[in-house]
């Protein structure tokens, strides 16, 4: 039986505009990324076993901060999406200048949760997002949303077209439905991993 963690109660702590704003962490961070209107805030929700803890909107775009949460045993850091094509350049740059500015704060990244919904092939975005990950080094999955929409069959062939896509092992993709929770208990599985290896290379530090 592979380990998982328990959530039980996740809260709001801050929301953050600018780099001078951001927040240090005092436990492994976890930060969620993805295009707007790929279910970040609904994957958030169902990790937390709450509704509202992160609001969602009908309308792509809304979140245009960096929202922390604390997880209990983690932090979790929903970034801004991007993407968005109903936005001013400025505002895109300005959305782009605050993921860079977070990302390069990477020693308090302990991972990447990156959003790609399972309906569709991944994005121009999607892409330049992946490099961008693999060039900063920073460890991450991928979280398919919306695979209640999907047949099982379907499912499983649209999984393995993104893995082909984006150069990855079908292992690296967890599909996922904030709606029925499919998907939920091998991310919570992850992230009992990830907090293993962040504790782990703690104790290497340490040492050394």
């Amino acid at each position: 039986m592979q380990k998982t963690v328990q959530i039980k109660n996740a809260t709001f702590i801050t929301s953050a505009a600018t780099k001078a704003q951001f927040i240090t962490p005092t436990k492994p961070m976890i930060a969620v990324c993805g295009k707007s209107n790929v279910g970040k805030s609904s994957f958030i929700n169902m990790l937390a076993n709450r509704k509202k803890l992160a609001k969602t909107s009908s309308a792509p775009g809304r979140t245009r901060l960096v929202n922390y949460f604390d997880f209990g045993e983690f932090i979790l850091a929903d970034l801004p999406g991007y993407g968005f094509a109903q936005v001013s350049k400025a505002e895109k740059a300005k959305w782009a200048k605050t993921l860079d500015a977070f990302f390069k704060e990477k020693q308090n990244v302990a991972h990447v949760f990156m959003l790609a919904d399972s309906r569709h092939d991944p994005t121009a975005d999607d892409v330049q997002m992946i490099e961008y990950l693999h060039f900063n080094i920073l460890p991450f999955t991928v979280i398919l949303t919306k695979a209640d929409k999907l047949s099982k069959m379907k499912l499983k062939e649209h999984k393995k077209a993104i893995a082909a896509d984006l150069y990855m092992g079908e292992s690296n993709l967890l599909a996922t439905s904030s709606e029925t929770g499919y998907g939920k208990e091998e991310v919570l599985q992850k992230i009992a991993q990830i907090l293993d290896v962040y504790y782990g290379d703690k104790e290497v530090v340490e040492e050394t």
